[in-house]
């Protein structure tokens, strides 16, 4: 039997839209997929911040998602990955602000003085979150090791091209250049964390001796700043 061209028209129409069903059906999967991803990781995040790391049970993680608890083993291979997606997660969202700051300051020493007061800032905000991964580091290679990667390395790299910019940077060798991004971090840290957190300091007060630091390293401030 002779197929028409109607009949055939009629036949590409369908297979088409068999073909664009399946299409939707698999984007929607992917969105289901990442969004429960998303709840997955800010729900452990809030458990590990609040009950701490070690208590938290994975059950109790998918049921603050909403999500079954075979997910966690799925998408990130056990609790210990989870932990290592949120590192990933925070690293990825506070990339995006730093690329999406202000304008850039009219000269290096402002520019570099500005770095180190916001990322006081940021360590001071993420206490609760340092508290959980910083003793998980410890004894936990693997996430020390993403630490590195994602907090220190990533963090570093996207300063120093920030600082790049300003040709008194961009003259230094790129050892000294590195190490002037390091130096943010590492201020950030010391007085962001260690101080007021674990050695219990005024966080304010600590946050002006990261100032007056930063200050001595780009412009040899006089000693009378010193407090």
């Amino acid at each position: 039997m002779k197929t028409t061209i109607r009949e055939e028209q009629v036949t590409a129409k369908a297979k088409l839209a068999l073909l664009g069903s399946g299409g939707g059906t698999k984007a929607k999967r992917t969105r289901n997929q990442v969004a429960k991803k998303q709840a997955l990781i800010q729900a452990a995040s809030r458990l590990f911040a609040s009950q701490g790391y070690e208590v938290t049970t994975t059950r109790e993680i998918a049921a603050k998602a909403g999500c079954a608890e075979g997910l966690i083993h799925r998408y990130f291979k056990g609790k210990r990955g989870l932990l290592a997606a949120i590192i990933e997660h925070r690293v990825s969202n506070e990339a995006l602000h730093l690329n999406h700051q202000s304008r850039p300051a009219r000269n290096l020493e402002d520019e570099f003085l500005r770095l180190v007061d916001r990322e006081v800032e940021r360590v001071w905000e993420n206490r609760d979150f340092l508290r959980v991964i910083i003793p998980q580091a410890i004894v936990d290679p693997s996430v020390g090791r993403v630490m590195d990667k994602a907090l220190i390395s990533t963090r570093a790299k996207e300063i120093s091209e920030r600082l790049k910019h300003y040709e008194s940077c961009a003259l230094l060798p790129q050892g000294a250049r590195e190490a002037l991004a390091q130096a943010v971090g590492m201020l950030g840290f010391v007085f962001g964390f260690v101080r007021p957190v674990l050695l219990g300091h005024d966080p304010l007060h600590a946050k002006k001796m990261a100032s007056t630091v930063a200050r001595f390293l780009v412009g040899n401030p006089p000693l009378s700043m010193v407090v």
